[in-house]
């Protein structure tokens, strides 16, 4: 997968501003970008003194978040010449871990985290249309065709976590980028997992990618209204479908989780 663009990584490696549990933050920043694919599997990390800096927290801090994501199975630290931190992860245990999160959330939590979403992604559609160089719709449209041609699903979950945060970073806001990497670590992982049958898979691929491609049509006709419309609707119905998912596990579980039904 191609690195990604100058606003988006900026964003992933952006000092710190929250106090407390510093070492938490900085492995939780990391472990979501390793999760969406943003830093790519076996990619090697800045070398401690660098990546400390760009962080804005003290080495010993950042050794303590490198461990912990060592022991997540995140990361892998090679000593000696040509050594240094690597990033590893496994497709099993990242769907393991969207399954068992799916079913501990409650309906509340899923529609309030799709509002939010629909929110961030909708204002980073309207400003794309106003603001993304042709080199922006070119890297979108790209995205989007690695998109249609991604299997299995890991691969879709990554790339698409790349296009919303890719839109947020067309839209040359940092901020928006930031917020949007943060939503892709809760929700993205969630709407590509492979929890579904092999066909609602391929029918929400499909969909995704013909929805996302509007998208971008609309960023390329600087109608603003329109791609943040595309942008809503398509998160709304995401959600939706994993409102409906959660019912499904906590069902087959046995139940016990979660908030009562939403009303319709």
């Amino acid at each position: 997968m191609s690195r990604l663009s100058g606003a988006a990584r900026h964003a992933v490696f952006a000092p710190l501003d929250d106090g407390a549990g510093r070492s938490e933050a900085v492995a939780r920043r990391l472990g979501r970008a390793i999760a969406l694919g943003l830093i790519a599997d076996g990619e090697q990390l800045p070398t401690e003194s660098e990546l400390a800096t760009a962080l804005n927290v003290s080495t010993v801090t950042l050794r303590e978040a490198l461990s912990s994501l060592r022991r997540q199975g995140l990361v892998e630290t090679r000593r000696g010449r040509g050594g240094g931190s690597f990033v590893r992860a496994s497709a099993d245990a990242l769907t393991e871990r969207a399954r068992r999160r799916l079913r501990e959330m409650g309906t509340t939590d899923l529609r309030e985290l799709g509002d939010f979403h629909a929110a961030i992604a909708g204002a980073a559609a309207r400003l794309a249309a106003d603001r993304a160089s042709a080199d922006n719709i070119a890297r979108l449209r790209e995205i989007v065709d690695r998109l249609a041609a991604a299997r299995p699903a890991h691969a879709r979950r990554r790339i698409g976590g790349r296009y919303y945060i890719e839109v947020a970073a067309a839209a040359q806001s940092v901020r928006l980028t930031t917020q949007e990497i943060d939503l892709q670590s809760e929700l993205g992982e969630l709407l590509w997992s492979p929890m579904r049958p092999a066909l609602d898979q391929e029918k929400l691929h499909e969909r995704t990618v013909h929805n996302h491609r509007a998208v971008i049509d609309a960023v390329e006709r600087r109608a603003g209204d329109a791609a943040r419309a595309l942008t809503e609707r398509h998160i709304e119905a995401g959600v939706q479908r994993l409102i409906e998912l959660h019912f499904d596990l906590v069902e087959r579980d046995g139940g016990g989780a979660g908030d009562p039904p939403a009303p319709p």
